[in-house]
């Protein structure tokens, strides 16, 4: 690329800094996404509180992000920190956000409501001082299409490296750590919590490496920016039409992988009387296609185009999902047919929702476009916003479903009447949320070319001031 197309923010990453952008995504996912797929099943089964109690406090916290969320991204934008409007976040927040991930874990306090809500709501409001910014970062780091295509293919396959060390690593180093001899997932609280704080703090050592490893290009002056307020939140969703159709399929893709997440463990448990191994094996496969598939991400977007992308992947997932639910009803399933199933469910949920977050930068620049203003942060708060959404509602349905049907929490062996429950989480509500998913993104209008053209225009903008 020349040096007259980079001077216009067409900038080009050496993988080095794509690797370093990526960890950002694998420090989280090894921190959040033990909060997502374990928090509920230690909160019930070790910490000793009831689903009903657990889906009201996921619904409190995830409600306090609701107004958390707009707050934190007008502050973002608002704000120039010595290191970098976006990354300082990374040093500043890293610390006390695993501080507060490892205390979700500590069993001490047990049965405290009290304790709970402290911990689980304090870190959800940290999480989103990283979450939201490193976002942000994506699109500041270039406008090139094809560069940010390759950044959240090495984002996502980086996710997914944590997402399979939390999915499968998680229930066999518990076990490792508890010393069990019994098939089951261990449910010893000190070797939640000693696997927790490993996890952490591996996590925190990554953001500092996102940190070194991102140089912020691509924003705003601090005079574009210094009258932002938090209502500009609501304008632009109002105004940037592509805006709200991926803000409204992050609810539907986020809901989906909430609730679908957090009952992998009863599934494998309950339904198939599974071990810990078979349970590692399973959710491993919720991460393995992404070794696969995201490479490939550039190669298939330009073969079939972005559109038909999400069609044949969020098809498959839907695929999935539906032969896991007739696997699991026949009277003796095989594991290994479960395992195909879990396989091609998260190849399509992995390629469509990992490549979800390369259409963040284009409706930030498509903002910069119409109104002249590119607030990454505010944008980023939104798309947080619905994901916050739709993980509110995972973490609602979870918890309620498994309450209505008679879940006990005291043995292994449930109710046919539970054991549906626990499959309607696992495969029918993730797929009819997935249906939804497909009729959004069918209404998303910004191709590669006019993306690219909005780009050149904005550059051309700056150049004549």
């Amino acid at each position: 690329m020349s040096n007259e197309q980079e001077a216009k923010g067409f900038y080009k990453l050496n993988w080095l800094q794509r690797i370093g952008f990526g960890s950002g995504d694998l420090a989280q996912n090894l921190i959040f996404q033990v909060i997502c797929t374990y928090l509920l099943f230690f909160y019930t089964d070790i910490y000793g509180l009831t689903p009903s109690a657990v889906a009201v406090m996921f619904t409190v916290g995830n409600v306090a992000n609701v107004i958390w969320d707009p707050i934190v991204g007008t502050l973002i934008d608002k704000s120039n920190p010595r290191y970098g409007k976006y990354r300082s976040y990374l040093l500043y927040v890293g610390i006390p956000l695993s501080g507060f991930a490892i205390l979700c874990f500590y069993n001490g306090f047990a049965p405290s409501l009290l304790y709970a809500y402290v911990t689980y709501i304090g870190m959800q409001l940290l999480y989103t001082f990283i979450n939201v910014p490193y976002g942000a970062l994506n699109s500041s780091l270039t406008r090139d299409t094809d560069e940010i295509t390759i950044l959240t293919s090495v984002r996502m396959f980086m996710a997914n490296v944590g997402g399979l060390a939390v999915n499968s690593g998680l229930p066999l180093i518990i076990a490792w750590i508890a010393g069990s001899a019994s098939d089951s997932l261990p449910k010893e609280p000190s070797a939640w919590f000693t696997a927790m704080t490993i996890y952490a703090l591996v996590g925190l050592c990554l953001l500092v490496f996102c940190f070194s490893q991102c140089k912020e290009r691509v924003v705003m002056d601090a005079k574009d920016t210094e009258d932002v307020k938090v209502s500009d939140l609501w304008m632009e969703f109002v105004r940037n039409r592509p805006l709200r159709i991926i803000a409204f399929f992050f609810i539907t893709a986020f809901a989906m992988m909430s609730v679908g997440n957090a009952a992998g463990a009863y599934f494998i448990n309950s339904n198939l009387g599974g071990t810990a191994q078979q349970l590692s094996i399973f959710m491993a496969l919720g991460s393995i296609p992404a070794f696969i598939f995201m490479p490939l991400v550039p190669v298939i977007k330009k073969a079939v185009g972005k559109k038909n992308m999400f069609y044949i992947f969020l098809g498959a997932a839907i695929v999935g999902m539906a032969m896991l639910y007739f696997i699991a009803k026949m009277e003796n399933p095989s594991m290994m047919l479960v395992y195909i199933a879990q396989f091609i469910k998260s190849t399509g949920v992995i390629v469509a929702t990992g490549y979800m977050w390369a259409l963040v930068p284009e409706v930030i620049s498509y903002g910069e476009y119409t109104t002249g203003r590119r607030i990454s942060g505010i944008v980023n708060a939104l798309t947080g916003l619905f994901f916050k959404a739709g993980m509110t509602f995972g973490s609602i349905v979870g918890p309620a479903i498994l309450g209505f049907v008679g879940y006990n929490s005291k043995t292994i062996e449930q109710t046919p009447f539970a054991q549906e429950g626990i499959l309607w989480l696992v495969c029918v509500i993730p797929a009819a949320l997935l249906c939804l998913a497909l009729f959004i993104i069918s209404k998303y209008e910004l191709t590669d070319e006019k993306i690219d053209q909005i780009n050149k225009e904005i550059e051309a903008r700056h150049k004549n001031n």
